[in-house]
């Protein structure tokens, strides 16, 4: 296998068009690529400055996830802290567990935070929204989103090859004359769903969100929801 390590996005488009496959941190292809045989062409991103952005605004789709601190919203931070172990996380990237994984832990983070990604294709760069990262897997060049009032997360402890735990991601972003709005995602089993409301003071907000995708929950899944949301709310005087 040859690993191609662009210096830039145009190199990298190049190496797309030759039909090289994007490596990410290689934490979940390796496995399949020694059962099922290796590519000829591969890419990284890590040497590409657009893929290695870090801040309260953005982030990288090279960046690995423990390089992920202090500086961006606090549901992004958890979530990256709950990926695996150390080891794994001083490896992995965001573009891998977005885009590679079946888990995808850091996704309900970013749908909280309505996240928008740039993604990489041979013929160009270009925005696209979550869903479209999900289902086509593009490579993943960045994330983009407006900082919130608050964030949080919760990820229930997980038993080894049992079902993927329970992940509660919830943010608060400020409105412009009318009440902050809250998304909250939940990844139940592969499932990810979400619920967004405009409504002031926790119990409209708790109501609204019983209407949307969220009310599938089962109940002990809403319990952590309720609990996530009272205290977020409460914590930033949203009533």
């Amino acid at each position: 296998m040859l690993l191609r390590l662009p210096t830039s996005v145009t190199e990298a488009r190049e190496y797309l068009a030759e039909g090289a496959v994007p490596v990410g941190g290689a934490t979940l292809v390796w496995a399949t690529w020694q059962r099922d045989g290796f590519p000829e062409l591969a890419l990284s991103l890590r040497e590409v400055p657009e893929a290695n952005v870090l801040g309260p605004h953005t982030v990288g789709g090279a960046v690995l996830l423990h390089r992920i601190g202090a500086g961006v919203p606090d549901v992004l931070r958890l979530a990256a802290a709950t990926v695996g172990t150390g080891a794994v996380r001083r490896t992995a990237t965001v573009g891998g567990n977005i885009v590679g994984s079946t888990l995808r832990c850091l996704l309900p983070a970013a749908l909280v935070l309505d996240a928008r990604a740039t993604v990489l294709e041979p013929d160009g760069v270009r925005e696209a929204d979550l869903a479209e990262v999900v289902a086509k897997r593009p490579v993943l060049l960045s994330l983009r989103w407006n900082p919130p009032i608050a964030s949080a997360y919760r990820k229930l402890p997980g038993e080894a090859g049992g079902a993927p735990p329970l992940v509660v991601a919830s943010a608060l972003h400020a409105g412009r004359g009318t009440p902050g709005r809250l998304r909250v995602a939940v990844r139940d089993g592969y499932d990810v769903l979400r619920g967004t409301t405009c409504e002031p003071g926790t119990d409209a907000t708790l109501a609204a969100l019983r209407g949307t995708a969220l009310r599938e929950l089962p109940s002990a899944a809403w319990d952590i929801v309720r609990t996530q949301v009272t205290g977020l709310l409460e914590d930033r005087g949203a009533e």
